[in-house]
């Protein structure tokens, strides 16, 4: 997918200034000490607590040794949530995969149907996701079967056709989601409000160029390439590339940020759905750029 409404829509969130209350405090005690309670009345010159209510050194001492009240205490979005989810969306991709590959396989005349539904299935939902007001998992989970299905049925297409090319695309996604991840954590690879801008517009033409695309590959256009034929098409797809791992480190550091602000837990859903969107839109690009360059040898 060339858009991600899921990271512009938390990035909105969190330029407003915190997530529902969330990360506008520094958390625990801390901030407000062991003083007197906030709203209590003043206590009289020379009050003194009766027995029943005073506190056992004890137990003074027991509150003052707790630890302040953590992210998973507070209900708030850690780096863990979002690794565990994007494990979860990512294996539902690969079994739905594996098994529509394995079912394509046999079948040939089915792949094209099958690829059709889930990437037109897989693209509505993202859309609807991303602007809906509320975190549906049972959405995000529907998108990432219909995420699989479309994998599956284009990989086994494509390596029938080119054979080779699916392993060289999945080792070139890793290395290229290693690289990204290495080069935003070293403060090589930057994202600033403006490069968001420029890559959101750049990312929203690319979308209309692939939906056009597709129109004319069905017209018989390039010879089923679309305007991916010849020498265009290699640069076209290098850009795709380039697109694709520049939204990788956006979503790194739209991460990082809805953690830093404190969003609430239940974003790693959201957060997971994006960063897998981004990985399989990675792995299309690759596939289709060697498929590209194999066909011209």
């Amino acid at each position: 997918m060339a858009v991600n409404p899921v990271f512009n829509r938390i990035d909105k969130e969190a330029a407003q200034g915190g997530y529902a209350g969330f990360g506008q405090q520094s958390g625990g005690y801390a901030q407000q000490g062991y003083g007197q309670a906030q709203g209590a009345p003043p206590m009289p010159t020379g009050y003194q607590p009766g027995p029943s209510e005073t506190m056992s050194e004890q137990q003074l001492q027991d509150m003052y040794d707790q630890a302040p009240a953590g992210p998973a205490q507070t209900g708030r979005l850690t780096l863990d949530d979002v690794v565990v989810k994007s494990l979860m969306l990512f294996g539902v991709v690969v079994a739905v995969a594996a098994a529509t590959w394995m079912f394509v396989g046999p079948r040939p005349e089915v792949a094209m149907p099958i690829w059709l539904v889930g990437m037109f299935g897989s693209l509505a939902l993202s859309f609807a996701i991303g602007f809906s007001k509320k975190v549906n998992v049972g959405l995000i989970l529907v998108h990432a079967v219909l995420q699989g299905a479309f994998l599956g049925a284009v990989s086994s297409t494509f390596e029938l056709m080119f054979p080779g090319v699916v392993t060289t695309a999945v080792v070139a996604t890793l290395a290229t989601f290693a690289g990204m991840f290495i080069g935003w954590k070293a403060g090589f690879i930057k994202v600033t409000s403006k490069s968001r801008r420029i890559f959101g517009m750049a990312a929203m033409g690319y979308m209309v160029f692939l939906l056009v695309n597709i129109g004319a590959s069905f017209l018989g256009f390039g010879d089923g390439w679309g305007i991916y034929s010849g020498p265009l098409g290699i640069l076209v797809s290098l850009l795709g590339v380039g697109l694709a791992s520049y939204s990788l480190a956006v979503d790194f550091d739209s991460v990082d940020r809805a953690v830093s602000g404190g969003a609430p837990e239940k974003y790693s859903w959201l957060l997971g759905h994006g960063l897998v969107a981004s990985l399989v839109w990675l792995y299309i690009e690759f596939l289709r750029l060697f498929a590209i360059l194999q066909s011209s040898d």
